[in-house]
C-alpha cells in the first residue's frame, strides 16, 4: 500500500496551517562577521539598539577553535598555550628555597608540638 504525504507528520499539534508567517514579533537585529586565522567567517546576530562596545570584537571560532575579530584582513592571533602546571610549580614560583625551607621548619615544629615531643 503506497502512502501519499502526510501533512501532520513531523509538525506540532496547535501548530496552524503550514506555512504561517506569524508566530510573534521578530525583532530588528544586525549581522556581524568575524574571521579567524583560516580564513572561516563566523556571523553572529545581535539586537539592532545595541551599544557598538557591546559587541565583542573578538569570539571563539566554531569552525576552527581558533580567535575570531571582526578585522577580516588582521585576524586576531592565536594565542600561546602554556604547559601544564603542577601544584608544586605553583608554590615554587610564589616561594624562594629559604622561604620554603623555613614554612617546612615551622609545620613540623607545629606537628611535634601537637605529638607531644
Amino acid at each position: 500500500m503506497a502512502t501519499g504525504g502526510n501533512a501532520i507528520r513531523g509538525t506540532r499539534v496547535g501548530a496552524g496551517p503550514m506555512g504561517e508567517q506569524d508566530h510573534g514579533y521578530h525583532a530588528e537585529r544586525i549581522a556581524v562577521s568575524y574571521w579567524d586565522a583560516l580564513g572561516n567567517e563566523t556571523v553572529r546576530y545581535f539586537a539592532a539598539g545595541i551599544p557598538d562596545e557591546e559587541i565583542p570584537e573578538t569570539i571563539d571560532s566554531p569552525h576552527s577553535g581558533l580567535p575570531a575579530g571582526r578585522d577580516r584582513e588582521n585576524p586576531p592571533a592565536v594565542a600561546k598555550t602554556e604547559p601544564y602546571k603542577t601544584h608544586l610549580a605553583y608554590v615554587k614560583e610564589r616561594r624562594t628555597e629559604e622561604e620554603a625551607d623555613a614554612l617546612l621548619e615551622d609545620a613540623l615544629n607545629q606537628l611535634r608540638e601537637r605529638r607531644g615531643q
